[in-house]
């Protein structure tokens, strides 16, 4: 008696959210004879497109996406991390104090090349 009470203590208790007669169902390949194969993007997104779609309905391939309404991130131009600062002569973004040292420091040319690829206005001044 005391050691069936021991080996219940001992079992766990099955959780309440799975089904003791789920059995998973795959596709068999026998009867078909091929095995699936696989859509890559770009399928994927032209046979969305293809669908009829409600004009008011926004989806990825919706180029009239509305704005957000939060404030874009911004990020460093030197370390990528998150940029709370803007330097206000060369308008580089950076977040710590060895990196303004560091825009501080930078010939105008690299300068215009960092808001290029930002695709900031070039202008420095």
């Amino acid at each position: 008696m005391v050691n069936e009470e021991v080996v219940e203590f001992n079992k766990k208790p099955q959780p309440v959210f799975k089904n003791p007669v789920f059995q998973q169902k795959f596709r068999s390949t026998s009867n078909t004879g091929k095995k699936r194969t696989w859509r890559s993007l770009k399928q994927v997104l032209a046979q969305e497109r293809t669908l009829p779609w409600p004009a008011e309905v926004v989806h990825y391939s919706s180029i009239n996406a509305p704005p957000s309404f939060r404030p874009a991130k911004k990020y460093s131009d030197i370390s990528g991390l998150p940029a709370r600062y803007t330097d206000p002569q060369t308008k580089l973004y950076y977040a710590t104090a060895e990196e303004f040292a560091t825009v501080r420091s930078l010939p105008m040319d690299i300068t215009a090349g960092y808001l290029a690829l930002r695709g900031a206005s070039s202008i420095v001044g």
